[in-house]
């Protein structure tokens, strides 16, 4: 049996009669000739907790609960999905997933073919925490949130604050016709306090937030553990008083330094969406679009500079998309996407891989409910550093004329992840290799492809940070999925960048 570094799966998931649910399921999926099923058992749980002002002004607490059958039958697709944990139940989804395949068979234009998957018997994978955050009392919870909200409301600076929490658990158990049975636990926690200052003549507010990335650990994360709060609660007001006396950014092109804290979101936009083959190949095309990176250039297509090597995964530790095996069975792995700016892979669940003679999968189906198919997701999708790279501060002192950007905030990009353009929380006028300041109204411009190839120099290890959001969204019905993105500092040239009031003024 094996198992993620992480505590046991919760007892009560266990005590659920999951082995004879899917031994219904799957014996009657198999008497009604589907040639391949896998059967799911899930549970969700999510909790929010939100202050205004050192205010408790929202708070939820929501389990999902449920159970699904997706069969080949006749080489359809047929899915069927309920609420009931009893053996009768479990047996009908099959009835209704078969027929399902039976009616929809005659629309399909192609038969379903899947990527082999060894078996894997029996297997249980809990991610990596210390301290499970649904055990922590809320009132401490807030009572954390309200200390912070004060002790920020104490500086001038600073006329209001918003603090949230976010924490989910998701367990799962999966069974398939071909033998293997997994047991999963996945636990993620999202915090963010955001500042805000109004000027009382103009009206005029800046707000600012703090870079915490949502993270694959439990409360221990709120408390030190992987983030030091105390040292970004401390600066935060002064960083946001220095951006109400900011000008506004000087137009034009110039370097850019981006922090990692701000470039994960570009990764998320630009290569992680553009490199799932699903949309290589056109089968996702409704919700946000196809990609530029058609499957015609892999192994040609320059993606970006030599510099440029990006990685997919869904293996790091507390990254927000990583799991033991997905929701087909398949075991988890790390790959390439772009070595040395040349597009070597894609994103792959079973049936991607198999359109395209790939030899397995690499761990890509991800359904964010029992109530949904698995579909194709995006893994922990991340720019590796350069080993004995420079620091963010030597990237600086390599430019005569640019910007820091730190931190994310709005974007847009279109729908074949080609053109965009990114804002970010702060940005730093460099000027002879030094910061001159903050500036503010910014935005970066470019074209995927051009982006990326203007990256001079990436970072060193001591760069690198695991970003990410838990709101991917993607498929119709949509699904959300959480998602990390690892990079170091980057260094791009000749990039162009936007005064954004300027804009708005015209």
């Amino acid at each position: 049996m094996a198992s993620g570094s992480g505590p046991a799966i919760d007892e009560d998931f266990l005590a659920l009669p999951l082995r004879r649910l899917a031994d219904a399921a799957l014996q009657r999926a198999r008497e009604l000739g589907a040639t391949h099923a896998e059967f799911r058992v899930e549970r969700d749980r999510r909790q929010r907790l939100g202050l205004r002002d050192g205010q408790v002004d929202t708070s939820g607490d929501d389990t999902g609960l449920g159970l699904c059958l997706r069969v080949v039958h006749d080489g359809a697709w047929g899915f069927a999905a309920d609420v009931d944990l009893d053996a009768g139940t479990a047996a009908s989804l099959a009835d209704r997933a078969v027929e399902l395949a039976r009616i929809s068979r005659p629309l399909a234009t192609e038969r379903v073919e899947l990527a082999g998957e060894p078996v894997y018997g029996d297997v249980t994978w809990a991610s990596a925490h210390d301290v499970d955050p649904f055990a922590v009392p809320a009132a401490e919870k807030a009572a954390l949130l309200t200390e912070r909200s004060e002790r920020l409301l104490a500086h001038p600076a600073v006329h209001h604050v918003d603090a949230h929490f976010l924490a989910a658990k998701e367990t799962k158990f999966y069974a398939d016709l071909a033998g293997t049975v997994t047991t999963q636990q996945r636990v993620r926690v999202a915090p963010e306090i955001t500042v805000v200052n109004v000027d009382a003549e103009s009206g005029r507010f800046e707000d600012m937030r703090t870079l915490a990335p949502p993270a694959g650990r439990g409360w221990e994360y709120l408390t030190g553990t992987g983030w030091d709060w105390d040292a970004e609660l401390a600066e935060l007001p002064e960083l946001l008083l220095e951006r109400t006396k900011a000008p506004s950014v000087e137009a034009g092109r110039c370097d850019l330094v981006v922090d990692p804290s701000n470039l994960w979101l570009t990764i998320h936009e630009s290569i992680g969406h553009g490199t799932e083959l699903d949309r290589a190949l056109g089968y996702e095309a409704a919700y946000a679009g196809t990609t530029f990176a058609t499957f015609d250039g892999l192994g040609t297509r320059r993606y970006g500079s030599p510099v440029m090597n990006v990685t997919g995964d869904r293996v790091v530790e507390h990254g927000l998309a990583t799991t033991g095996y997905d929701d087909e069975g398949v075991a988890t792995t790390r790959w390439d996407i772009v070595s040395e700016g040349v597009h070597t892979g894609y994103q792959l669940d079973r049936r991607m891989a198999a359109l395209k003679g790939f030899g397995r999968s690499n761990g890509c189906a991800y359904a964010s409910a029992a109530t949904f198919a698995p579909i194709q997701r995006m893994a922990n999708v991340s720019l590796q550093p350069a080993p004995d790279g420079p620091s963010t501060e030597e990237l600086i002192a390599g430019v005569r004329r640019g910007l820091l950007v730190v931190g994310d905030k709005s974007w847009s990009i279109d729908m074949q992840r080609y053109n965009f353009q990114f804002t970010g929380q702060r940005g730093y006028a460099i000027r002879d290799g030094r910061l001159a300041g903050q500036v503010r109204d910014f935005a970066y411009q470019s074209r995927t492809p051009d982006f990326w190839a203007s990256m001079e120099a990436v970072g060193g290890p001591a760069t690198y940070v695991l970003g990410g959001s838990f709101m991917c969204g993607k498929g119709q019905p949509g699904q959300v999925a959480p998602v990390s993105h690892g990079c170091p500092s980057a260094l791009f040239r000749s990039v162009n960048v936007l005064s954004t009031r300027t804009e708005e003024d015209a």
